[in-house]
């Protein structure tokens, strides 16, 4: 079972869990490379995002305890004992492996279907496998694997709807935000919470533009930690008035049991009357915004009932294009799997050839030696008759072999091909048999 995936996603583990495994950007290139440098593992990607970690490994036949190195790798980067590692990891072999990959680039896996991010973070990291170590991380067949993965990925998104509308609480906010606002870039937000919720949030608003990001929370140190991770600037709570004068958006998502935005907290920060929109996301549940805030000039307010109504209606419509994308991946799926085995056969293919151009260079050879009457242009054609005839000959063998290989019964078609054309002899016994042959009357 020479291609694996092993992982922890969302559907196997819980966050804390998840939080354990992952690799932060800056150490997944070397810890790569280490994960290559195992004489078990011919090729290796490090997948690392907030939802899943997932080792999608190549492994010599010869190598069984390939899935234990993996397993060990990440119990080991966790700070886990294997047994309680074995609890959440998942793994899966070469052809459902393939499926897996496919699945998850085109967001079939994702917690929010259809989501976009997780294209561009496959191929983030592939190509930081691509460049690990000197390269050899990632080899022909990983390769083709990703590359092919991410093919499928973007005709999903080009041939379905499966990525259109908001499908996430953070994402709706994203989609009203624009709706207000038009373009995001240049605008000024506030994120009030440091979960996962407002993390999500604050990577939504990166991506649409928004370079001056503040995040604020009752622990100031988890929110000086969020900044760090996140790219935003902390801001302690009791800054509240100031910050609100001064942002477009504010997205609140703590966990507070009680608002930590009132009206005359708003009132407070514009004093004189707001003199430029403002939008108030309120993604928190119990509600971290008292409703009368809605009620202030040029504020937006909308909560997560708002929000989830946005969502409803756009997931629906992306489940009615699931069935488009899986057959979109099983034909992806199908033409790598018949390439991949179809690689079987290359080498026997490849020795074939070779075997059979030596004896028609040796007996063109033979035959013009004895016709050196003939002109060079003469010559010339036989030499080109014989490769044609060579290439005719071997076009069934070699096509043969190929559709044995894509059907799974390479194996016994080899050992036949091999034996008829004794391809398992040295070169020198092939060439005794040959001349003897053409001694026999």
């Amino acid at each position: 079972m020479p291609l694996q995936v092993l992982g922890i996603n969302h559907h196997s583990a819980p966050l804390e869990v998840r939080e354990k495994v992952a690799f932060p950007q800056e150490i997944q290139a070397d810890a790569l490379a280490d994960l290559a440098a195992q004489p078990g593992i011919a090729e290796a990607v490090l997948v690392s995002t907030c939802n899943r970690t997932e080792l999608y490994l190549r492994v010599p036949d010869a190598q069984p305890e390939a899935p234990n190195l993996g397993a060990r790798f990440l119990s080991d980067h966790a700070g886990m004992n294997q047994q309680e590692a074995d609890r959440y990891l998942y793994t899966l072999h070469d052809e459902a492996a393939v499926e897996h990959l496919f699945r998850v680039v085109a967001s079939l896996d994702s917690m929010i279907l259809g989501e976009a991010q997780i294209q561009g973070q496959v191929k983030s990291a592939y190509e930081r496998a691509a460049e690990a170590d000197g390269g050899f991380a990632v080899g022909p067949v990983l390769s083709r694997m990703f590359e092919s993965a991410l093919m499928v990925g973007g005709r999903v998104r080009s041939e379905t709807r499966l990525g259109t509308g908001a499908a996430s609480i953070p994402s709706a906010a994203i989609e009203l935000a624009r709706k207000i606002f038009g373009a995001l870039k240049g605008r000024r937000a506030l994120v009030l919470g440091a979960g996962e919720m407002s993390e999500l949030t604050m990577e939504c608003l990166r991506g649409e533009g928004v370079q001056d990001l503040l995040v604020s929370n009752r622990t100031e140190a988890r929110a000086r930690e969020v900044a760090t991770r996140l790219g935003a600037t902390a801001v302690g709570f009791e800054r509240l008035p100031q910050v609100m004068g001064e942002v477009d958006i504010v997205v609140s998502a703590t966990a507070a049991p009680h608002p930590v935005i009132t009206r005359s907290l708003v009132e407070q920060a514009h004093v004189g009357g707001r003199k430029r929109p403002l939008l108030i996301l309120d993604i928190a549940l119990p509600r971290d915004v008292e409703p009368a805030v809605g009620d202030a000039a040029n504020v937006f307010l909308y909560d997560i009932d708002d929000l989830s109504q946005v969502v409803e209606g756009n997931l629906e419509r992306r489940r009615s294009e699931v069935a488009v994308a899986e057959g979109i991946i099983s034909d992806g799926v199908l033409e790598f799997w018949h390439w991949y085995r179809g690689r079987n056969v290359v080498p026997t293919i490849r020795e074939l050839r070779g075997w059979a151009e030596q004896v028609r260079e040796r007996e063109t050879r033979r035959a013009l030696h004895g016709l050196n009457h003939l002109s060079a242009r003469d010559q010339a054609a036989v030499e080109a008759l014989t490769r044609q005839l060579l290439a005719k000959l071997l076009h069934s063998p070699t096509t043969r072999l190929r559709e044995a290989a894509a059907e799974g019964r390479d194996a016994q078609t080899l050992e036949v091909a091999r034996y008829l054309f004794a391809l398992d002899d040295t070169v020198l016994e092939r060439d005794a048999e040959w001349n003897g042959r053409k001694r026999e009357p």
